[in-house]
């Protein structure tokens, strides 16, 4: 019997970082995107509840699959099991991740 595959995707969104697990990710149909489906939390007998998780599952509760945008994709892990998701603040992280740059008609890019 196939071990089931489970995956850790790390992704920026709005100002904050993202770290879900899931059992299914693959590019998207839609131009630009990942899928991701299945997603995974923790176990749901564990006494000790964590609030980010709690907050992640009320956010994605009902979600089949989601779609997220290449350019926001950190990272996409195959991992041994399924850790705990979080979401952290982006400027709080202490590491030297950034979000790739998105300029808008009102600014104009940085010349060099």
């Amino acid at each position: 019997m196939s071990k089931k595959s489970t995956y850790r995707v790390t992704f920026h969104n709005q100002g904050k970082v993202y770290e879900i697990y899931a059992s299914k990710v693959h590019q998207s149909g839609l131009f630009g995107f990942i899928e991701i489906e299945e997603l995974l939390f923790g176990e749901k007998s564990s006494v000790v509840v964590d609030p980010s998780e709690e907050n992640l599952k009320s956010e994605f509760n009902g979600v089949q699959r989601t779609y997220i945008p290449m350019h926001s994709v950190v990272r996409i892990d195959e991992v041994e099991k399924t850790g705990h998701p979080k979401v952290m603040d982006a400027t709080g992280t202490g590491g030297n991740v950034a979000p790739f740059p998105v300029y808008t008609n009102s600014q104009d890019p940085p010349t060099s």
